[in-house]
C-alpha cells in the first residue's frame, strides 16, 4: 500500500503527539527516541535509508513539539507507540530505538512478537542504578543542571519538564532496564544492536562500558539477538556520527530470512 504522508498533532489522552510520517510504500520503519530527545536526531539516519523505506517519528511527551501531560511513565511511553501505529495504519514495523527508546522497543516487542518486524536497538543494555544510592545519584545530577534543562529543552536534548520530572523519568528507566535480562532472553523476533563506546553524560569513567558487558550474557543465551556493530562515538553522539552504521542494522533485519522478511511483506494495513 502506498501510504500518503503525514504530519500533525496526534491527541492521546491528555495530551498531543507530534508525529511525521513520510508514507510511500516502503518498508515502515519507528524510531523511539531518546529519554530527553526529540526526534530530530533520526534525520541522518533516515537519510542514509532513503526513501526505499517509509519513515515514522515522533516526539514523546513533553519533548520536541508534542504537550505536556500528567503521565510521563513508562507504560504510557508504550501505550504512545500503540497510539501511533493505529492512527497511521501500521502493522508489523521494525522498531528502533535509541538509549530509552531501545529499552521501549524491546519491552514492546516482549509484548506484542506477532505485531512487530524487528528492533535495531542503539547504545542501550540491561543495565541500570537501582537503590537507594542510584536514585540520590540521578537526583543529585538532575538538580546539578536543573539551570540548563530549559536550553536543552530547546535544543531537543531535554524535555519540558522540571529537574525532579527528568529524575523521575531516569530512575524508572535505570529500574526497568536493570531487571530486562530475562526480557531480552525470550525475544522471539530478530534484534540488531548497536552499541557505542565510551562514557556519557552523568556516568563515571568506564561505567557504560562495563554496562555493555552485560550483552554478552544475552548474545550468547539468545540466536535472535546480534551485534550489529560496535562503534567510536559515545552515547550522545552515536546517531549524529555513525549513522551509516545504524541504517546498516536496519538493512540486515530488511533482509534477515525467516519472520521478519515475512512480515515486511505485511508492513502497511
Amino acid at each position: 500500500m502506498n501510504a500518503p504522508a503525514w504530519t500533525g498533532m496526534l491527541p492521546v489522552d491528555d495530551t498531543e503527539l507530534y508525529v511525521r510520517d513520510t508514507g510511500g510504500p516502503g518498508r515502515p520503519v519507528v524510531y523511539l527516541n531518546g529519554a530527553y530527545a526529540d526526534q530530530k536526531h533520526w534525520k541522518r539516519v533516515i537519510a542514509e535509508l532513503g526513501p526505499d523505506y517509509r519513515h515514522i517519528t515522533y516526539d514523546e511527551r513533553a519533548r520536541g513539539k508534542s504537550k505536556r501531560s500528567e503521565d510521563y511513565s513508562f507504560e504510557v511511553c508504550l501505550r504512545d507507540l500503540d497510539a501511533v501505529l493505529k492512527a497511521r495504519g501500521v502493522e508489523r514495523p521494525l522498531l528502533v530505538g535509541w538509549s530509552y527508546g531501545g529499552i521501549l522497543a524491546w519491552h514492546w516487542t516482549d509484548r506484542n512478537p506477532d505485531r512487530v518486524a524487528g528492533a535495531v536497538i542503539v547504545d542501550a543494555f540491561p543495565v541500570g542504578l537501582t537503590g537507594e544510592a542510584g536514585r540520590e545519584r540521578i537526583r543529585k545530577l538532575f538538580r546539578r543542571y536543573r539551570l540548563l534543562l530549559p536550553i536543552s529543552a530547546r535544543l531537543g536534548l531535554g524535555a519540558r519538564m522540571s529537574a525532579d520530572e527528568h529524575a523521575d523519568i531516569n530512575i524508572e528507566l535505570n529500574e526497568i532496564a536493570a531487571d530486562s535480562v530475562p526480557v531480552l532472553g525470550r525475544l522471539t523476533r530478530p534484534v540488531r544492536f548497536v552499541l557505542a563506546t565510551g562514557d556519557s553524560l552523568g556516568s563515571e569513567a568506564g561505567e557504560m562500558e562495563e554496562g555493555r558487558k552485560v550483552l554478552d550474557e544475552v548474545l550468547a543465551a539468545n540466536p535472535n539477538i546480534k551485534l550489529s556493530a560496535k562503534v567510536p562515538s559515545n552515547h550522545s553522539n552515536v546517531l549524529r556520527n555513525d549513522s551509516p552504521a545504524v541504517a546498516k542494522a536496519v538493512r540486515e533485519l530488511t533482509v534477515t530470512r525467516g519472520h521478519a522478511e515475512e512480515d515486511f511483506g505485511k508492513g502497511c494495513s
